[in-house]
């Protein structure tokens, strides 16, 4: 909670009950952590994403739990759950559904594909070729699909988590910079610290035969997700934010080590991911400390580094962090 004073609290009186919304979305972080052991960030950064109705994407080396993470997380949650495994041979209609011939009617009739779901798991996303990945295009961002001239909403609330593996490029398609902007985050997971490791070996040892998934409990439902998702909506936000907001994304555009900056949609983006973020905490109001949190998992697959400064061995994550550090903060 901020100190008396400090200008980013409201100057109203009636504050915004958190309370249920931090516990509840608290549970469903303790029935994932039942089984996911050392990647406690990951899990904060997606009920962030959940909170802020955005898309995640997930990347990691093979087997630090990316896709179990996911499903955990889609178990805690009551909602419908959908998992999409992308292969080369994935066609368009094998994810939005297509029209079928009803032979007693002799009238077509649209079978929904997997991506109606609530949370949809995309495994392996960059295992399937554009034209396949250009199927999430409309559904990510409007929420809708559309087959053969009919359109179609998807389910509210509707999340998709995404993986990929970054080290193996044979059979596998580069996501488009206009795919990449529908994600909320990009999230990576690193391998567990040497203690985390230890401890996941004896949890397996300990529970043998025993299907891990299994103890993780459905804890939030879905009318509740979606209240909370119109919650934290409400929450205050300095005009001093927003003005450091706008130029945390417009420094993207114009430093030189970059050469593709980020979109309004980043902004609005830091925005919602902020008001999570701070809601998750329990405070109705957003700082500028909740922005520098979310802002590297936020604009680092959104902007593109210059030829030299890939060569010398820079990431974006790395000239992200240095933007963010040279504005300063408004106090």
């Amino acid at each position: 909670m901020s100190e008396p004073g400090n200008k980013y609290e409201p100057s109203f009186e009636n504050r915004i009950d958190l309370t249920e919304l931090k516990d509840k979305m608290g549970g469903v972080k303790q029935e994932v952590k039942k089984v996911i052991i050392g990647q406690d960030e990951v899990i904060h950064k997606l009920l962030i994403a959940i909170l802020a109705t955005g898309h995640s994407l997930i990347e990691g080396m093979p087997g630090v739990a990316k896709t179990l993470t996911a499903k955990l997380l889609a178990k805690a949650v009551k909602g419908e759950f959908k998992r999409i495994q992308f292969t080369p041979d994935l066609m368009p209609s094998d994810v939005t559904g297509s029209s079928v011939l009803d032979l007693k009617t002799n009238e077509f009739e649209f079978k929904k594909g997997p991506i109606f779901g609530n949370i949809v798991l995309i495994d392996e996303i960059n295992r399937a070729p554009a034209k396949t990945q250009s199927s999430l295009f409309e559904c990510m961002s409007e929420r809708q699909v559309t087959v053969d001239g009919i359109t179609y909403s998807v389910p509210t609330p509707f999340v998709v988590f995404a993986t990929q593996n970054p080290i193996e490029h044979e059979g596998t398609y580069r996501l488009p910079e206009a795919q990449l902007d529908r994600f909320l985050f990009k999230i990576n997971i690193d391998y567990p610290a040497i203690e985390q490791e230890l401890d996941i070996l004896r949890e397996h040892h300990a529970q043998r035969a025993n299907n891990k998934e299994d103890l993780v409990q459905p804890v939030l439902g879905i009318d509740e997700l979606i209240s909370f998702q119109q919650l934290i909506k409400s929450i205050y936000v300095h005009e001093d934010v927003l003005t450091y907001i706008t130029q945390v994304v417009y420094h993207t555009r114009s430093n030189p080590n970059l050469t593709l900056g980020a979109s309004p949609r980043a902004s609005i983006a830091l925005l919602e991911a902020s008001k999570a973020s701070a809601a998750l905490q329990g405070r109705d109001f957003i700082t500028p400390d909740d922005v520098k949190y979310v802002a590297p998992a936020i604009l680092g697959h959104r902007v593109l580094l210059t030829p030299e400064k890939e060569m010398e061995g820079f990431t974006s994550d790395y000239i992200i962090k240095q933007i963010v550090d040279s504005i300063e903060i408004p106090r």
